[in-house]
């Protein structure tokens, strides 16, 4: 189980470790949709990862020592709360003490946060400690928060003082350098997967000559889930046999709970009931077994009305295409460089369900298309996305910095 050490405890192991310690900051260690943030821990090679966390959970799915927690015996004003986080988020609460001893213990080579919002409440601690620090955006922080005046401010500070920003594609550097950070700054690092643990596997046509397609993400408007419901329905009035499965839930946030009543309103309205699944939450391995049960994997990814993006491209395509699956998505952020239109997969514009449903029909109409894709999709992967040799650049990254 994740362990919450305190600045003394060190197993023999680490301490004969002679790597140079990389600290890795974020609000928690680690929900189920972070995959990619485990990646670039587990993969490390040349150095020793640390985790700081203002809580844990999941570590069934994700473990990892040592993560660094503040609570009890560690410093008695943080318990490692939610309300707590959300008071460092706002800068009510000082970094947590036992964070500098173990600096001062380890004497870290850098320190890399974990979205901006992190960055930013890791520049006091990275400042007094003289601490190299890179910063890593990858949805949200980096497209709906800057139009809320405070953290554009704060963004200020954060692009003069970090010294690496690190983004999943061009399209992410490029919204980075317009919001302000100076380009010599920002680097290209795309995110990889543990291709090890998703297997190639050609698909075989339904029996019943059905369509299968998989959604999983979480409810949110950036995911266009509706729209993709559109297209669904404009396929299946078409007379075209089809079933989808949805992998996803929303949490107790006022926002996402609104998108799942949009996504079964919209399910009603267009009479899916039969022909959607609704599997909730569930874990990374049982949807890495759901995914070879199914044709296509739909990601309709959009522009939410309050400006949240992928800011890159969700991981879950890349996940997904390397199980030999094609993508049918959108001309959406860094979605075009995962997905290549007509290679591995079909891209339709934000919002357009029938754009969506006319790709999905190439795909229903031709198994032989979808198998090439898979293939492809495939090979992208290994050559673009593998964690293991991208976390090679990543701890260039670091150590470019002592």
């Amino acid at each position: 189980m994740t362990s919450q050490p305190t600045a003394d405890d060190r197993d023999e192991t680490q301490a004969n470790d002679e790597r140079p310690v990389v600290v890795h900051s974020l609000w928690e260690w680690l929900p189920l949709t972070m995959t990619w943030i485990y990646g670039q821990v587990r993969f490390s090679r040349r150095v020793r990862p640390v985790v700081f966390a203002e809580r844990v959970s999941n570590v069934t799915w994700f473990p990892w020592q040592p993560v660094y927690v503040p609570s009890g015996g560690i410093d008695r004003r943080m318990q490692g709360t939610r309300v707590q986080a959300v008071a460092r988020r706002l800068g009510v609460l000082p970094y947590p003490r036992a964070y500098s001893a173990i600096i001062r213990r380890d004497s870290p080579c850098a320190m890399l946060s974990h979205f901006g919002t992190r960055g930013w409440a890791d520049l006091s601690i990275c400042s007094a400690h003289g601490l190299p620090h890179l910063v890593r955006f990858y949805g949200s922080d980096l497209s709906a928060l800057p139009k809320l005046g405070h953290w554009m401010e704060r963004y200020k500070r954060l692009f003069e003082e970090a010294d690496l920003f690190l983004c999943e594609g061009p399209h992410m550097a490029e919204t980075l350098t317009e919001l302000g950070c100076p380009a010599e700054k920002v680097r290209v690092q795309r995110l990889g997967i543990d291709l090890e643990a998703i297997n190639y596997q050609p698909r075989k046509p339904a029996g019943d000559g059905s369509l299968r397609i998989l959604i999983a993400s979480t409810f949110t408007p950036k995911k266009g889930i509706p729209y993709a419901l559109e297209a669904i329905a404009l396929l299946a009035h078409s007379g075209y046999s089809v079933k989808l499965t949805i992998v996803g839930d929303a949490d107790g946030n006022a926002q996402r709970q609104a998108e799942k009543r949009r996504i079964l309103d919209t399910i009603s309205a267009q009479s899916l009931q039969k022909r959607v699944r609704l599997l909730g939450l569930i874990s990374h391995e049982r949807l890495i077994e759901e995914a070879y049960g199914h044709d296509v994997f739909l990601a309709p990814s959009v522009t939410a009305p309050d400006g949240d993006t992928e800011g890159g491209a969700p991981v879950a395509i890349i996940e997904m295409s390397a199980s030999g699956m094609p993508v049918v998505s959108t001309n959406h952020c860094d979605i075009p460089s995962v997905v290549q239109d007509g290679v591995t997969g079909l891209l339709a514009d934000e919002r357009d369900s029938e754009g969506l449903a006319a790709r999905l029909k190439t795909l229903a109409d031709s198994p032989e298309t979808r198998a090439t894709m898979g293939k492809a999709a495939r090979r992208h992967v290994e050559a673009s996305y593998d964690a293991r040799l991208l976390n090679s650049g990543l701890e260039a990254h670091y150590l470019s910095l002592q």
